[in-house]
Order: structure tokens, then C-alpha cells, then sequence
């Protein structure tokens, strides 16, 4: 697969900035895939991440990035708007849930645990409210 070149040449700076894009690209592909792996971590964020990361570096690793099975069509739908299967806004809210809950007897101040516990309402929130629900495609 072939990406085409960009239509104008980088400026010197930015030549210099690309292989820090591609490491922070590269760095967040690791979270992302660690995401999918452990419970309580997500991936998509990471994927969303650092293919914005890569579109800055090089961008045929970020067109590596959206061609990998199930990470790529994660990172279409993010920016195309199509939003999360319900099934995976229940999965994370239910992971937000648990972690904040596991984790609020570590904290030993009262306005940390609220404030800990406000953080995980607020991710509950803006999952519930403002992402959007991807709808199955009919057959």
C-alpha cells in the first residue's frame, strides 16, 4: 500500500519535531494495545492518540495504524463521529466504576477520594452524554 507524499515539504523545524511525533506515536500504540489487554485501561484513547501523533510524523505509519484489524476502524469511527458500540460505552463505564471504587480506599484525605470519585463520574458522564452510541449496521 502506497501513501502519497505531502503535497508541500515540511519546514526545517518540523523535519527536526517528526521523529518525536513517530516516537510519541509509537508510545501510545504500546498504551493502546496494553488497553486491550487490561481491564480498567482503555485503548481507544491511546489509538486516537497517537494516530494524530503519526499524521504529524510520517504518515504512512499512520496509515499503518488505521489498516491493523479492530484499531483502525476504532480510530475511523472516532473521528467520522460514529461514536462506541453499547456495548463498549457499558464495558467502560463498568471499568471507571470499579477502578474509582477499588482505588478510593488508597487515597487516605477525604477531598482526594471526592475529588478521585468526581473524575470517575465526570469519564461516566461524558461517555453516557456526549459520546455517541454506534448503532448496529442492518444485515
Amino acid at each position: 500500500m502506497s501513501v502519497p507524499e505531502p503535497a508541500h515539504p515540511p519546514a526545517p523545524s518540523a523535519r527536526r519535531v517528526r521523529p518525536l511525533w513517530v516516537a510519541l506515536g509509537f508510545a501510545l500504540t504500546g498504551l493502546g494495545f496494553l488497553g486491550l489487554l487490561l481491564p480498567g485501561l482503555p485503548g481507544t484513547v491511546w489509538f486516537v492518540l497517537a494516530a494524530a501523533c503519526f499524521a504529524r510524523g510520517d504518515e504512512r505509519w499512520e496509515a499503518w495504524l488505521l489498516s491493523r484489524p479492530v484499531v483502525g476502524q476504532l480510530v475511523q469511527d472516532f473521528r467520522s463521529g460514529a461514536g462506541m458500540p453499547l456495548r463498549a460505552k457499558w464495558l467502560a463505564c463498568a471499568c471507571i466504576v470499579v477502578a474509582v471504587a477499588l482505588s478510593l480506599g488508597r487515597i487516605p484525605v477525604l477531598v482526594g477520594q471526592v475529588a478521585w470519585a468526581l473524575v470517575g463520574l465526570a469519564g461516566v458522564l461524558y461517555i453516557t452524554l456526549r459520546v455517541p452510541t454506534k448503532r448496529p449496521n442492518p444485515a
